[in-house]
Parts: structure tokens; C-alpha cells; sequence
């Protein structure tokens, strides 16, 4: 595994655990957590459409960029974090603990951090 990888899994692991160390600190209910976790895995759905969507959607929902944009948008409006945003990072973070990393458009186990999955 490369040193870069690595870097990367060891990111999400911090990502996992601030996210869920955010979430406890607004005393929002675990069972959120728990039943809003894979959410963003339904993104998966867009693999139905082709390789190319599938890596769209799939990347929308598995990136830091909307989470952290709508983070920074509720901060601006109203000084605080919806804790389902929490848990949204946490799923990122854990995929990429995981090594599941973004989609290329070549295929669903095709991703920056390397194939997933058994030939």
C-alpha cells in the first residue's frame, strides 16, 4: 500500500471519529446515526444509468465538497450544524478508512485509491 493511500485512510479514520465525536456533542439520538449512515450509498443507484453517472452521483454523494458546503452555508445562516451532516462526513470518512475511495467512470471498482473488490 502506497504512503499516499495510507494518508488517505488515515484521514478518514480522523474524519470518522470528529465526526462522531460532533455528533455526540449535540446529544443528537445514535439511532440517527446509525439509520442515516449508509444514506449516501444510495447514490449508488446512478451505476443503473451507465458507468459515467454512476461515477457522477456516486462522487457527489462521496466527496467533502457538498457536505462541506452546505456545513458552511448553515454556519453563515444560523451559527450551527444539522447533526445529519455529521453523520454524512462520517460516512465519507469511513469509506475511505475502508479504501473505498472515488469512482472513476470506468467502472464501479475502479477508484482514486486503487481497484476495489476481486477480479
Amino acid at each position: 500500500m502506497s504512503k499516499t493511500i495510507l494518508i488517505q485512510k488515515y484521514e478518514g479514520a480522523v474524519v470518522l471519529g470528529g465526526s462522531m465525536w460532533l455528533f455526540h456533542q449535540q446529544d443528537a439520538n445514535l439511532l440517527i446515526f446509525m439509520v442515516f449512515l449508509l444514506l449516501p450509498d444510495l447514490s449508488m443507484l446512478g451505476y443503473l444509468a451507465g458507468n459515467r453517472i454512476g461515477a457522477l452521483t456516486y462522487n457527489l454523494a462521496h466527496s467533502y465538497i457538498l457536505p462541506g458546503l452546505i456545513t458552511l452555508g448553515y454556519l453563515a445562516a444560523t451559527g450551527t450544524v444539522p447533526p445529519l451532516l455529521y453523520v454524512w462526513f462520517a460516512h465519507i470518512g469511513m469509506d475511505r478508512l475502508l479504501g473505498f475511495g472515488l469512482k472513476e467512470d470506468t467502472g464501479f471498482r475502479h477508484t482514486h485509491l486503487g481497484p476495489i473488490g476481486k477480479d
